[in-house]
């Protein structure tokens, strides 16, 4: 058995002082009953196949000009799963018997499913053997880029509701959401409120700029974020749609905000007494529980030159947020945006800002965690990022090889489908009687850790693909036609 470890570098093949050294290695070195294992850290023949691309022509030259038939095995990472796919017997010639990819001791976990459809190389068909984690299992843990995106990627919350502010920016405020209100049935208030939304819409299209720019380049970035697997009518097809979703929950989300002012704006719950309403029921507590005869607050504030009930009547202003925000709105209303300062504009805007932030955050995490999962079970793209954001550490595995007495390979792929996250030290380790250069798998407690949280590898670890490459004689050679 011969192992050939090419480096791809990064351009997917190997240059030309290792296409000669191996190519004179395969003439003087490599006999005609030997088997070839060839790893490299790429396995072009799924990756090319996903992105209808051709690389590696080196190798592929080396294996069908040079190998002639005795290539058994490529061997390659770089994709965080295991796969196996074997050659289908037939009269054509067999440059490759079994293509294998065992990447699981990645950071995180890559899909399965997303290949299932592979089935030709260098011009032979083969057939999926094995697949880990399952073509179905892969498929369902998609599943969490709806349910745990937004739990696993908390920190897209800080530019996801960025995105949606600047989206409605030029829409805000929302002076005549009150016939929404007057409607007497469900149904009149739904039609008003879809009605508002599409004012809304027509309005940004027509008259806003930083809300029109915002949704022009947000469109421009979601199709470039589209993979090129797609044709591109395609890309920008599910670009727009993934702009047009965010855009439509965006505008939802601010005018239920708008209503929900208004509302409490209707019912003098807001905007009652200007923008210091908490300053003044302060003032009235304290002139009702804390009487001051002596005029000592007064003289305070003298001496302090009004400092004293300033910082205390901005700092409760502060804090008095919807108050601000519904006074605002109301003027605004009233006398339009120029009667605003620049100061009043960004308090406002500020003021809305906090309560969208909050209100947005968990929809353009739902929204976007949608969007992946519905790309990478239905189109099959994305499945680097539709993976990478839920962070799976579990379905670990290796492979080991073994060569038995008649000559034969055997090749294990041992997995464990949830790895422990707490660790302790193994006491019976450490109480073992060592003997000098003992190998540690030869030891009855190998490991120096044992688990801490959950079940302990070793008892769960469970072999999910074997497989033999048997010996080559010369009788398989004239089959093979090699």
């Amino acid at each position: 058995m011969v192992d050939f470890g090419l480096d791809q570098a990064l351009h997917s093949d190997i240059d030309v002082y290792q296409f000669k050294f191996f190519a004179k290695l395969c003439e003087s070195k490599v006999g005609e009953n030997d088997s070839v294992i060839i790893m490299t850290h790429e396995p072009n023949w799924l990756l090319d196949w996903y992105w209808n691309d051709v690389s590696g022509k080196n190798v592929s030259h080396l294996i069908r000009e040079y190998l002639k038939g005795r290539c058994k095995l490529r061997l390659a990472g770089d994709l965080h799963h295991y796969t196996r796919h074997s050659v289908v017997p037939s009269d054509k010639p067999v440059h490759v018997q079994h293509l294998l990819v065992n990447g699981c001791g990645g950071a995180f976990l890559h899909p399965t499913h997303v290949f299932k459809n592979f089935n030709k190389f260098c011009g032979a068909s083969y057939e999926s053997k094995a697949a880990y984690p399952s073509y179905d299992d892969s498929s369902r843990i998609a599943l969490g880029n709806i349910l745990k995106f937004r739990k696993k990627n908390w920190q897209f919350d800080f530019i996801g509701g960025i995105i949606y502010f600047v989206l409605v920016f030029s829409m805000l405020p929302q002076c005549n959401l009150f016939q929404i209100l007057h409607q007497d049935s469900w149904s009149g208030r739904l039609s008003s409120f879809f009605s508002t939304m599409w004012d809304a819409l027509v309005y940004m299209l027509e008259s806003s700029r930083v809300s029109l720019i915002g949704t022009l380049v947000l469109i421009m970035a979601s199709i470039f974020f589209v993979p090129t697997k797609l044709s591109r009518k395609k890309r920008i097809t599910v670009g727009v749609l993934h702009v047009l979703a965010h855009l439509t929950a965006a505008v939802i989300l601010m005018l239920l905000l708008e209503l929900s002012i208004e509302i409490c704006i209707r019912n003098r719950l807001l905007a009652t007494s200007g923008y210091h309403t908490l300053y003044e029921w302060y003032r009235s507590m304290e002139r009702e529980h804390f009487p001051d005869p002596t005029g000592l607050r007064a003289r305070i504030e003298q001496w302090t030159f009004g400092l004293y009930p300033a910082c205390i009547k901005y700092l409760m202003s502060a804090f008095d947020v919807p108050e601000v925000m519904a006074v605002t709105r109301s003027r605004i209303c009233k006398k339009g945006m120029e009667s605003l300062s620049r100061g009043g504009a960004t308090i406002y805007y500020g003021s809305v800002f906090l309560y969208f932030w909050v209100l947005s955050t968990p929809v353009v995490s739902l929204i976007f965690g949608s969007y992946l999962y519905i790309c990478i079970n239905w189109f099959h793209i994305h499945f680097d990022e539709a993976f990478s954001s839920l962070r799976i550490a579990n379905y670990k595995s290796f492979t080991r090889f073994h060569i038995t007495k008649k000559g034969d390979l055997e090749i294990f792929t041992l997995a464990v489908d949830k790895v422990p996250k707490d660790w302790k030290l193994d006491r019976d380790w450490d109480e073992e009687l060592k003997r000098p250069l003992q190998l540690s798998h030869h030891r009855k407690f190998p490991s120096k850790w044992r688990a801490a949280s959950a079940s302990d590898p070793v008892k769960t670890v469970r072999i999910v693909d074997h497989f033999t490459i048997e010996r080559t004689t010369k009788n398989a050679i004239s089959e093979n036609g090699s």
